[in-house]
């Protein structure tokens, strides 16, 4: 089983940078691929970024691409996403997800295996 805990959101003006993690534990955590999502009350749960544990692979939305940069400690069995340039249209419940045996180019929240409880990014103007 894995468990997945995300951390670092809050309130930041337009323009501003966040970094968020994700602690993930398991005992078999090297054969998930691991991503972000986003979602907004009303609104479907989107994709915004993966990367594997064992090598150096990303994949972004294209919304985020250029701004957004995903990335993991291995020792830490940590995900990070690193947000920079926000806008108020990066508001939303940001979670941390894993999917057994993925691809880091094909993931959907139909195929997540866990998730994490989110945390809460908002942008002001």
């Amino acid at each position: 089983q894995v468990q997945l805990v995300e951390s670092g959101g809050g309130l930041v003006q337009a323009g501003g940078s966040l970094r968020l993690s994700c602690a993930a534990s398991g005992r078999t955590l090297s054969r998930y691929t691991m991503g972000w999502f986003r979602q907004n009350p009303g609104k479907e749960r989107e994709f915004v970024a993966a990367t594997n544990w064992g090598g150096s692979s990303t994949y972004y939305a294209d919304s985020v691409k250029g701004r957004f940069t995903i990335s993991r400690d291995n020792a830490k069995n940590t995900v990070y996403l690193q947000i920079n340039f926000l806008t108020p249209a990066d508001t939303a419940v940001y979670y941390c997800a894993a999917e057994l045996f993925g691809s880091v180019s094909g993931m959907s929240r139909r195929n997540i295996d866990y998730w994490g409880q989110g945390t809460q990014v908002t942008v002001s103007s």
